[in-house]
């Protein structure tokens, strides 16, 4: 292992070594118990996730605010949901068209819940199949 440029604390390298030497049964249940009661979990990818600091024993549920609407069918009246479309997006009735026929597909991205049930519901009222993302 190379030398780094930065110092580390004693006390943070034995630390570290400690972690490192674990086995995957104690690297489990260290996971576990980090989770469960400070509300820390590692994210795909091997990053930590860290929920915020809260008074309570409990870690508050990270709450979603921008949601995708996904068409994933058509179902059996296009036109009207292309149409349904085209008012949603602005867009032309030939892009309409073409956005509904590639399924699945985004027809909004990164809108708040009441907007996005909104949509899912002229959309649903149309014939489509739609999911929240």
């Amino acid at each position: 292992m190379s030398e780094s440029a930065t110092a580390f604390a004693e006390e943070i390298k034995t630390l570290g070594e400690k972690i490192v030497g674990l086995t995957l049964k104690q690297a489990k249940e260290l996971s576990d118990y980090l989770k469960e009661v400070h509300g820390i979990e590692a994210a795909s990818g091997g990053a930590v996730m860290m929920a915020a600091p809260s008074d309570s024993a409990a870690a508050a549920p990270v709450v979603q605010t921008e949601f995708d609407v996904v068409m994933s069918s058509f179902g059996e009246k296009k036109l009207d949901v292309v149409k349904v479309v085209k008012n949603l997006t602005g867009l032309s009735l030939m892009d309409a068209k073409k956005l509904v026929e590639g399924v699945p597909a985004k027809i909004k991205e990164g809108v708040s819940k009441e907007d996005a049930e909104k949509v899912k519901k002229e959309l649903t009222e149309a014939g489509a199949t739609v999911e929240l993302k």
